[in-house]
């Protein structure tokens, strides 16, 4: 028998429009902020990786010792998440030569994997029940496994695919609305699609990322890991404030 989920208040936000236009800046900056320690820094992906997992390690230790929700604690552990999973998918292609499709087929039962532990475990796996420290953890690590695996596709389609930055944009742009699609005209699993689309946005960010920092005859913008990762940070700033962010509503 599955144990009772807890009836205590969610730790995460609602999921809304703005939510996900937040999410998106989230994992756009998680690419740009990577690679600019990784990169620009010359850190590399090893340290760099071993950087972010100390802050992600710390930002969820306060998440989870929190009572209750805080828009910019979940926001800044989201952005934790993003960056670790950009310079560990880069360590993990490149450094360690599994390749993209390799890093991303691994990466991709990892998250079904942890999926399956959670629901097994909690009987849930459902973003408004994410109330307790053992549903908060299984939250993190499977949101940690989809950056990551998110990084992994971006890249594989903007490079190997040879589909560049504007082709990603539109292969995964084009997903999501079909998420969206799905969400609005039919009575698909409202938790199936909020894991599908939350995977999505993240290969969505990467090539986004790439596209605003790439040199201009690489086709991006060359505007610069640290300008771009400035200008995002602040765009998530304004929609945090802006618009007014509640914790999940238990649907019953």
């Amino acid at each position: 028998m599955h144990a009772k989920v807890s009836d205590a208040a969610s730790k995460v936000p609602e999921v809304t429009l703005a939510f996900w236009l937040i999410k998106i800046a989230a994992t756009t900056l998680g690419e740009t902020g990577g690679d600019a320690v990784s990169m620009s820094l010359g850190l590399g992906y090893l340290l760099g990786t071993a950087i972010f997992a100390v802050a992600f390690a710390l930002a969820v230790a306060a998440q989870i010792a929190a009572r209750r929700f805080h828009p910019f604690l979940y926001w800044f552990t989201i952005i934790t998440t993003t960056t670790v999973g950009t310079t560990l998918a880069d360590y993990a292609d490149r450094s360690l030569g599994i390749g993209y499709a390799g890093g991303s087929a691994l990466l991709l039962a990892l998250l079904i994997g942890s999926l399956l532990v959670w629901y097994r475990s909690l009987g849930s796996i459902a973003v408004d029940t994410v109330a307790t420290p053992k549903a908060e953890a299984f939250y993190w690590i499977t949101i940690m496994f989809s950056q990551t695996l998110g990084t992994a596709l971006g890249d594989w389609t903007a490079d190997t695919a040879g589909l560049g930055y504007t082709g990603g944009m539109l292969i995964f742009g084009t997903l999501l609305a079909i998420l969206a699609a799905l969400y609005l005209w039919t009575r698909v699993s409202r938790t199936l699609l909020f894991w599908a689309a939350f995977v999505l946005t993240r290969p969505l960010g990467a090539v986004v990322g790439d596209f605003l920092d790439k040199p201009l005859d690489h086709g991006g913008l060359a505007l610069g890991r640290f300008t771009a990762s400035a200008a995002l940070l602040v765009l998530m700033l304004i929609g945090i404030v802006l618009f007014e962010q509640r914790p999940a509503r238990r649907s019953h």
